[in-house]
């Protein structure tokens, strides 16, 4: 009876001075010196002593009670006598939480919402609003409608042959450069810890085995060459027109400068 007398009490529990008040079997009531108070246990386990925190103490409304921090206590003294550490069980635990919170957010980022993510990272890097036209003019044409709302941890070869077979055949062109623009969008995903796994967009060693070579179902076909017996000719023609349309396609001509470098080219 003496030990029952020497336990925590509910007014002692309001009323005690700062400093460490043990109610026994390792719960104690900790009072620091701005009138905080909190609830400890220490006990043993693998022959090491540990403390974990039980809750605010006090009257408040986030206080947690003494008869309940007693109840919490004995069932935590339980799992340290069956072997289990109460600390590494609440750490996994808290762990498994925050992991779940993390996969139904990633669940609400559609294949869509990360394509719009990456033009608007990439814009700046682009030349010309051309290109930026042309990502988003095919993957609203051709992709969007197959990944409608689809999560993009979601994406697998399933939905990227349904956006490239209707038209790997009759557009080669176009659908290997969607099927490059999907793969650079899902890299974009993994690189930003939204999806995991390989990418059902990659060609070699994928892909490639599903689909035949592009150059198989659209073979390449070069403009006509002018023979170089003509070229001086050419030119001649090409230079009596005043205009600066003929002195770049000659300029280009005359250093094999790429269409792009002409295009761009200032006087300075």
């Amino acid at each position: 009876m003496a030990g029952r007398a020497a336990k925590l009490s509910a007014p002692k529990v309001r009323t005690a001075k700062p400093g460490s008040h043990m109610d026994g079997d390792g719960l104690r009531l900790v009072v620091r010196a701005n009138g905080s108070r909190f609830w400890l246990l220490r006990y043993q386990i693998a022959g090491k002593s540990r403390e974990m925190g039980l809750g605010r103490a006090g009257d408040d409304r986030a206080a947690v009670p003494l008869s309940a921090t007693r109840d919490e206590a004995a069932r935590l003294r339980t799992m340290v006598k069956s072997g289990v550490d109460p600390l590494a069980s609440r750490d996994v635990e808290q762990a498994a939480t925050v992991a779940a919170a993390q996969r139904a957010a990633i669940q609400g980022i559609t294949f869509q919402s990360v394509a719009e993510a990456y033009l608007k990272a990439h814009a700046m890097t682009w030349r010309n609003s051309k290109h930026r036209a042309q990502w988003t003019s095919t993957l609203e044409t051709y992709v969007y409608p197959h990944m409608d709302g689809l999560p993009v941890t979601e994406v697998g070869t399933e939905h990227v042959l349904a956006v490239l077979e209707p038209i790997w055949r009759v557009k080669a062109e176009t659908a290997g450069r969607i099927r490059g623009r999907v793969e650079t969008v899902l890299d974009y995903a993994t690189a930003r810890h939204w999806r995991t796994g390989d990418n059902p967009a990659r060609w070699r060693g994928h892909l490639s085995s599903l689909l035949p070579a592009k150059g198989k179902v659209a073979p390449v076909e070069h403009h006509a060459a002018l023979p170089w017996s003509d070229v001086a000719g050419f030119l001649t023609a090409l230079c009596r027109p005043a205009g600066t349309s003929p002195k770049a396609l000659a300029f280009a001509i005359l250093t094999a400068a790429r269409s792009g470098e002409v295009l761009g080219a200032r006087w300075s």
